[in-house]
Order: structure tokens, then C-alpha cells, then sequence
């Protein structure tokens, strides 16, 4: 072979196409997507009704108290090197202590895993799961990161429906109907992405009970907790942790929106100690040691970013997103094309159904994103990026000024695309 020629034979490396394929449908994928079909000539900003991340806007700032940790946490020099692959002592013992104040009984700062995010969090759980055979149970709609996080890892999935009449509550008999000797865990979303309910308390019981009838654990996605403003109060699922394992996932992303701050945690929800008896917890510390940690310093700040923030940022970011929701759900009704089942009660999200016969030349709500991105420069996610096609996810944390402004743009939007009566 001459330099710089081809070898002999084909060369003997490629890319990992269960990759591709595992990713093929993401919420950033999708969204990027239709930001490619806004208006270059387009003179109006761009209103984002589809994203998870308010970060960017005023209303959604994070306290100065979380800021200053991170400041300080960096000047003391004491968090410059590596950290245990489980988390460091400190932050493990705070966010046991943070997340026991809403529990029966009270976790150990060992039941505490800290993850890059909660997307880490899930990462570990599901290849944690993974063997020949296995199947998982996930809701639809839902976040479609467990669904390729699932796929890469070889664990089958299985949809069990929420049902949006009864304000988007798990179909049990649907969960029990679906499992089978291989299932080994049921995920739920609470408070819901993107549904924006709130599970209740006689609710969550039922799920707890079905799943040790099944054999199975929970996984509790739970990185929206307390963001609620509605009835029903955020109760976590380890609060049935005596019924069944739960493993929890969480983080300080959304409720101190600090996304980019990436700092999560895994937690067992375990007071019998079945997930160690079946060494659930010594494949999650395996996991640990063959992955990246959480930044050390961001750790460090740990503790007195959750002991230190103040109620009244928590009160004003809640009472930020109960007006918008309000706004969502009153001006939705104002669009005929687009039905919302449920007010929203938690997260960021409202999920609407799209009425298709009353309009014309769209196909679908993928091609009802594109076309409104194009013409009115409003961005919102198609429920087929989260399982429900012919919805919409309407995402309501950005400034109420932008988002009145952006559910306009829709009604327009509508009217020039309605079917003449």
C-alpha cells in the first residue's frame, strides 16, 4: 500500500449503527430539525414552546444563593480533584436529607448515587436492568430517552398507555396485561413530562401495589418534583418504598433551573433491602466505576445550594409557571384545531390533541410543526417525538409576554389553514 493509499483490503473499522438507530427519534433531534425550516427572512423572534430548559429567560433565573455556592465551593481549592465514582460524602448526605423530608422513613446518605444530570441517572438504571430477555415497561406518552436508552441496552420495551380522560393516570390493567415473567421494572414521570399532571397519593399507591403483585420495581422519574401548582401535591413514589423497591432520579436541573449545571442522583427507595439482596446496588456502584462523574466542584456546592435556597424563589419560579399554565390552557381553548384534555398541574408541559379535519393540506403534526415553524416562527414539539402522534407538546416556562404572544401565532396559524366550512 502506497502512503496515503487504501489498504488491501477494506478497512476494518465502522460506527456502531445500534447507536444510530437507538437515537433516531430524540427530543433535540426533532426540534433541531424544525429550527432548519424558520424563515431566514423571518423578522419576528422566535418563540420556543417546545423546549425543557427556561434557563435562558428572566422570570426563570436561578436563585444568587445557588450561584454563590458554586463560587464558593470553587475558591475553597478543595474540590479540584476527582470524586469517588458514587459522589462525595457531603453532597450524598444532603441530597439524603433534602429528599427525606418528603418520605416516612429516612435515607442513608449510601442510598445516594450522583450522576451528570438525571440523564446519567436513567442511563445507569436501564443498563442496570439490561439482560437476554428482559423487557421494561414505559408510558406513552413519555420521554423517549428510555426508550433509547432501552434499545442501545437490549432491553425490550413495552408501552402501557396514560390515560388523558382520567387526567393522565397509569392504565394498571394495561401494565398487568402487559407484564410477564421477564419484565423487571415499570417507569413512571411524576410530575409528568409531558403530560403536566400530578399523580395522586391513592394513585400512586395502586401503581406501588400492581408492581410488587408483578414482581417489579419502580423507576421514578422524578427530576420535575415540587413544581407543582394545581390540587394535587407532589407526593414522591419512595414513599412506598415498604410496598416495593422504588429507584428515584432526580436532579437540581428544573426546580433551581441550573440544567447545564448537570448534577443528578440516583437513589434507593429500599427500607426491606431487596434491591442489595439482588445486587441491584452493587451493579449501579459497577456502572459508577466505568463511567464519568458529576464535576466535583458542582458536588461541593451540593450541600448548601439545597439547604440554603430560599422558599420564595421556589414560591416565585412555581407561581411563574401556574400563570402560564393558566395562559396555555385559556388560549388553547381559543384554537379549534387543538383540544387540551387536562389543565396542567406540574413540570413545564401541557400535551393537546390536533384536530386534522380541520385543516387543510397538513398532514400530520409533524408537518403542522414544520409549516408553523416556517411561517409563524413558533417552535412546538409533535407528540410523535413522545409517542402520541397527532398531539402536541406545548412547552408554557418561557415569559408570559412570549408565550401569549406565540399561542397567537398559532391561532393565526389555524386560521389560514382552516378547511372552509
Amino acid at each position: 500500500m502506497e502512503n496515503g493509499g487504501s489498504p488491501m483490503n477494506q478497512w476494518r473499522f465502522k460506527g456502531n449503527e445500534e447507536l444510530t438507530q437507538a437515537s433516531a427519534v430524540t427530543i433535540r433531534g426533532v426540534l433541531n430539525m424544525l429550527m432548519e425550516n424558520l424563515n431566514a427572512n423571518e423578522t419576528r423572534p422566535v418563540i420556543p414552546l417546545g423546549h425543557g430548559d427556561p434557563s435562558a429567560f428572566p422570570s426563570f433565573r436561578t436563585t444568587p444563593f445557588a450561584e454563590d455556592a458554586i463560587c464558593a465551593a470553587v475558591r475553597t481549592a478543595k474540590f479540584n480533584g476527582y470524586s469517588s465514582t458514587v459522589g462525595i460524602p457531603p453532597a450524598r448526605r444532603a441530597v439524603a436529607e433534602y429528599l427525606s423530608k418528603d418520605l416516612p422513613y429516612k435515607l442513608s446518605p449510601d442510598d445516594v448515587f450522583l450522576t451528570v444530570g438525571c440523564t446519567q441517572a436513567l442511563e445507569a438504571i436501564t443498563t442496570v436492568l439490561a439482560r437476554p430477555g428482559a423487557n421494561i415497561l414505559l408510558p406513552r406518552p413519555g420521554f423517549p430517552y428510555y426508550e433509547a436508552r432501552a434499545a442501545f441496552s437490549h432491553l425490550e420495551v413495552r408501552h402501557f398507555d396514560l390515560v388523558p380522560e382520567k387526567d393522565w393516570e397509569v392504565d394498571l390493567a394495561a401494565v398487568e396485561a402487559l407484564s410477564d415473567e421477564n419484565t423487571v421494572a415499570m417507569v413512571i414521570i411524576n410530575p409528568g413530562n409531558p403530560c403536566g399532571n400530578v399523580f395522586k397519593y391513592e394513585h400512586l399507591k395502586k401503581v406501588a401495589e400492581t408492581a410488587r403483585k408483578l414482581g417489579i420495581l419502580v423507576i421514578a422519574d422524578e427530576v420535575y418534583d415540587h413544581l407543582t401548582f394545581g390540587s394535587n401535591p407532589f407526593v414522591p413514589m419512595g414513599a412506598f418504598g415498604s410496598i416495593v423497591p422504588v429507584v428515584t432520579v432526580g436532579s437540581i436541573s428544573k426546580r433551581w433551573i441550573v440544567p447545564g449545571w448537570r448534577l443528578g442522583w440516583l437513589v434507593t427507595n429500599d427500607p426491606d433491602g431487596i434491591l442489595m439482596k439482588q445486587g441491584i446496588v452493587d451493579s449501579i456502584k459497577g456502572f459508577l466505576n466505568i463511567t464519568s462523574d458529576p464535576a466535583t466542584f458542582i458536588q461541593g456546592a451540593v450541600p448548601q445550594i439545597l439547604e440554603n435556597t430560599p422558599s420564595d424563589f421556589f414560591l416565585k419560579i412555581v407561581n411563574t409557571l401556574r400563570e402560564s399554565a393558566e395562559i396555555c390552557y385559556n388560549r388553547s381553548k381559543e384554537i379549534p384545531c387543538i383540544t387540551c384534555p387536562s389543565k396542567p398541574e406540574g413540570s413545564m408541559f401541557v400535551m393537546v390533541k390536533l384536530n386534522l379535519s380541520l385543516l387543510k393540506g397538513i398532514k400530520d403534526d409533524l408537518d403542522f410543526c414544520c409549516k408553523l415553524a416556517k411561517e409563524e416562527a413558533v417552535i412546538v414539539l409533535p407528540g410523535v417525538a413522545v409517542g402520541l402522534k397527532n398531539w402536541l407538546r406545548v412547552t408554557f416556562a418561557i415569559e408570559p409576554s412570549s408565550l401569549d404572544d406565540g399561542l397567537g401565532r398559532i391561532k393565526a396559524f389555524y386560521h389560514r389553514h382552516a378547511k372552509k366550512q
